[in-house]
């Protein structure tokens, strides 16, 4: 079976996002960028899939600027053995993204697409379902767990009531949750091996696909400032002080 794993790149996780002055939008400039955490969990899974023996070949896909070679040799030297690279400097929105991966999805023929239930950057968390929508696939979305047997998958998920498991035929769509794994670091060994291993550029164009956005960002802002506390006597200072506030009537 082959695998398709996608990656985003992002401001790395340890990076605290600066807003730009003029409010359009975040700073991304002398920023480090990583690869999105909930995808390093896809990788880190396809990669333990196929060291049982239930997958063939991972192939990884991303979509962005050309910097995003590096995302991609990053999942090659986890253990990828091969990248797609759909090159392109505009912002591409969740649904575009879908359309593009269902595309190389319908090209490349895998048994199962993992990728991560969200990216940190914008938070969607709406990828992998337009996508198992275009595709008509079954999915099993932010999954605690997954176990491939034959044609089906098993997707444990964690739901309000505690957990849930689903059964997949395949070919299917799954996405990652925090709790499934822990990311390989990858070795020096194989760092330089990624260097070697095929990466292929393409445009939306290759695909039909139109990536103009359908959303307009209107401000960028930082949180507010949380306002230091206020020490009180007793309760009833305390209830004065909510009144006051119009917490309490």
């Amino acid at each position: 079976m082959k695998l398709l794993v996608a990656v985003k790149r992002v401001i790395d996780f340890n990076v605290k996002p600066r807003v730009k002055a003029d409010g359009t939008g975040v700073d991304l400039a002398n920023v480090k960028m990583s690869m999105n955490p909930f995808d390093e969990i896809a990788v880190e899974e396809a990669i333990r899939l196929k060291e049982k023996g239930a997958a063939t070949e991972i192939v990884a896909v991303s979509i962005g600027p050309a910097k995003a070679q590096e995302t991609l040799r990053t999942a090659l030297a986890m253990g990828a053995d091969r990248a797609i690279l759909i090159q392109t400097d505009d912002e591409v929105e969740p649904l575009a993204v879908a359309k593009l991966l269902a595309k190389v999805t319908e090209e490349e023929q895998p048994g199962l697409v993992i990728l991560g239930k969200q990216a940190i950057d914008d938070d969607s968390n709406q990828t992998g379902q337009m996508l198992a929508a275009l595709l008509g696939w079954p999915q099993g979305t932010f999954a605690s767990k997954v176990e491939l047997s034959g044609d089906k998958v098993d997707v444990t998920r964690e739901v309000d009531g505690g957990l849930e498991t689903v059964k997949l035929s395949t070919p299917a769509v799954v996405t990652t949750d925090l709790r499934l794994n822990e990311p390989r670091y990858a070795s020096l060994p194989n760092i330089m091996k990624a260097k070697s291993k095929p990466l292929a550029t393409k445009a939306p164009a290759d695909y039909g696909v139109d990536t103009a956005p359908r959303l307009q960002t209107l401000k960028v802002a930082e949180p507010p400032k949380r306002s230091a506390g206020v020490k009180v006597a007793d309760v009833d200072e305390l209830i004065g002080k909510l009144k006051t506030l119009g917490v309490v009537a």
